[in-house]
């Protein structure tokens, strides 16, 4: 099947959007191709459609659980198979996935870097046909990037094991310095390279200093209808926001990564629905939600870097109407951007407590707990070894990026079971065990015999409104289930979840890069002074401003952003005021032809409202000898 006719048949396209073609084309010639495109570009039809038209499986790398269970969800809402492995799945929900990619019709298995190093997956990697490998958010790849992950680097190495697989790597931001490091770190062999423009013709970027910015955010949501974001550094100001908001009849809810599951999706849906205007959000918020008709992005709060902050603003406009990307700042968040930086880089000395208290925690011995995950509560954590809540949280960001351990928020997914014996063995327990016969029937009835061998998703509260008991003895009777080894119980997990992906290292051999920490705190600081010249500036257009960033030069203004439209308005004012002067410079003349004049009559006749332009108008009529004095001291 064709390119054009997969994207008719499965997403109801007729055409692909511009760079879209050439870069399908390229990964169906075998080529390793790097793509650049804008937020919402397109990015995820590049390797969707070209896997599509080739026998096997294509390995998605993709840095977000978030991200990872909305792409998978939207292929299967198309009607293509796929798959996603998770941090915090059951070892037998995973090795059904990889059974299921090896012997099954999956086309699609989104995976996280960390899992491309585990033994499991590379063994089952080496028995699929693959292919193709796409790396999404590929920036993550470079140290030099504003969300560097180290196991993006291993990738190549996974490479070769599967070789050889055309790569596709793709990304919606990335400078000169970050296109360079993922092309060499990936070693991608002479790949092409396609760059969309990140100018974005209908989105109007602004930035605007502002001593009360929640009268200005209002003012604007007034002024703009429409779908909006509003983001704000921390958890508690997204209340906060969103009860004002709603405090003037502005309908909206809130969204951080401290929501539980069930609360978080509720609220997304519930904006992406149109069910409220507006989600106050923390940067948790926005990766991977295709909401096309967002009018407004505003940032309430500074985000750390240009590239972040043109992720979050290019989530408004995604369907090509006119949308807007605002940010208010006062003098306070100019000289906390820097500040942020420094408090994110504790000392090392900081650093490496942490670490040997979170193997105090979970009871590790040195050389053991690799990939072994826990529910991790950070409050907690801080209290019972006495670290400063701040830094500590700081230093744990750094052990992940060193690549010792991961931090994931509450898993959307829900609770999942899955029978592991069969009918006679199943028959043979309730038999034996007649105390659970009724509640083992209960579920058959409600899931059906899919429950043999495959999980399904379950929910407590519907099991205990049909049973009949409080939903805490639903999953106690689960839990007894699965220590008599008749199903797994896979509960969903409300606490976020911290995964060594290491063996415990003793804390005098702890291999931290310190250098490397030192050179990434200066870079952060010169991305933290790109974000306060971006902000600063009053005169250039903003996506110049953005586009120099990523070193894409242009003399091409937008003409719709604060600074370009304040351009007009002064050009338009300067135009009037020329135009008022040439008329007073012929009055004059047309009063000088009947004779010479003083200036003081000619001032009465006249009667100018601006005393002093006129004077200066008179003085540069002389100087340039269109007038002058006679010997009496009249104008001739």
């Amino acid at each position: 099947m064709q390119a054009q006719e997969i994207l008719k048949q499965y997403w109801g396209y007729d055409t692909f959007r511009p760079l879209q073609a050439d870069i399908i084309q390229s990964v169906i010639d075998g080529c390793d191709t790097l793509a650049l495109m804008p937020t919402g570009g397109g990015k995820s039809l590049c390797f969707q459609v070209p896997a599509l038209m080739s026998e096997g499986i294509c390995i998605v790398v993709s840095p977000l659980i978030a991200l990872m269970q909305d792409q998978v969800l939207q292929l299967k809402n198309r009607g293509i198979s796929a798959v996603g492995i998770f941090s915090g799945m059951h070892k037998n929900q995973i090795d059904i996935a990889l059974d299921n990619c090896i012997y099954g019709d999956i086309k699609f298995l989104y995976v996280s870097p960390e899992r491309l190093q585990t033994k499991i997956f590379i063994e089952r990697a080496k028995q699929m046909k693959i292919n193709l490998l796409a790396i999404d958010e590929a920036h993550c790849i470079s140290q030099w990037g504003y969300d560097f992950r180290p196991p993006y680097m291993k990738i190549a190495e996974f490479r070769k094991l599967i070789a050889p697989v055309p790569m596709i790597a793709l990304t919606a931001t990335a400078t000169e310095e970050v296109k360079s490091d993922i092309i060499g770190r990936l070693e991608m062999n002479n790949p092409q390279t396609f760059q969309q423009s990140f100018a974005r013709a209908n989105l109007s970027y602004s930035a605007f200093k502002e001593d009360d910015k929640e009268r200005r955010l209002m003012k604007i949501l007034q002024n703009v209808q429409g779908s909006a974001v509003v983001y704000v550094r921390n958890r508690r100001r997204t209340q906060e926001v969103s009860d004002l908001l709603n405090k003037y009849n502005v309908q909206s809810t809130f969204y951080h990564a401290g929501l539980n599951a069930t609360e978080r999706t509720k609220r997304q849906e519930s904006w992406i629905k149109n069910q409220v205007r507006v989600i106050v959000a923390t940067n948790a918020f926005g990766m991977g939600i295709d909401k096309p008709d967002v009018r407004t992005v505003i940032h309430l709060d500074l985000p750390d870097t240009l590239e972040a902050y043109y992720q979050e603003a290019g989530r408004a406009g995604r369907d090509g109407e006119k949308a807007y990307g605002v940010a208010l700042f006062n003098q306070s968040d100019i000289d906390g951007l820097e500040k942020n930086v420094q408090q994110a880089y504790p000392p090392i000395e900081l650093i490496r407590r942490v670490y040997q208290c979170l193997g105090n925690l979970f009871q590790l011995a040195v050389g053991a707990g690799e990939f072994a995950s826990y529910d991790f509560d950070l409050i907690e954590f801080q209290r019972r070894f006495d670290l400063p809540p701040t830094n500590t949280y700081f230093a744990l960001k750094i052990l992940e990026i060193q690549g010792f351990l991961q931090l994931s928020e509450a898993l959307k997914s829900s609770s999942k079971i899955m029978l592991i014996v069969d009918n006679r063995q199943l028959y043979d327990f309730q038999l034996r065990n007649p105390k659970y016969d009724s509640f083992i029937k209960l579920l058959l009835r409600m899931y059906g015999g899919e429950l043999f061998g495959t999980y399904l998703s379950i929910s407590e509260a519907n099991i205990a409104k049909a049973f009949s008991i409080p939903v805490n003895e639903v999953t106690a009777w689960l839990q007894i289930l699965e220590k008599f080894d008749i199903l797994i119980y896979d509960k969903q997990k409300d606490k976020p979840q911290l995964t060594f992906l290491t063996p415990r290292f003793d804390l005098r051999e702890l291999p931290l890069q310190e250098m490397e920490i030192k050179n990434r705190k200066e870079r952060d600081l010169q991305k933290a002074k790109a974000v306060k010249h971006y902000m600063e500036h009053h005169n250039r257009c903003r996506t110049q401003l953005l586009l120099e960033y990523f070193n894409e030069i242009t003399d091409e203004e937008c003409g719709i952003c604060d600074n370009c439209l304040k351009k007009k308005r002064e050009s338009k004012v300067e135009n009037q005021d020329q135009e008022v002067e040439e008329f007073i410079r012929q009055k004059i003349k047309q009063l000088l032809q009947n004779g010479a004049m003083s200036l003081q009559l000619i001032t009465q006749i006249m009667q100018p409202n601006n005393q002093s332009k006129f004077q200066t108008i008179i003085r540069e009529m002389i100087a340039n000898e269109e007038i002058k004095y006679d010997e009496e001291g009249n104008l001739i």
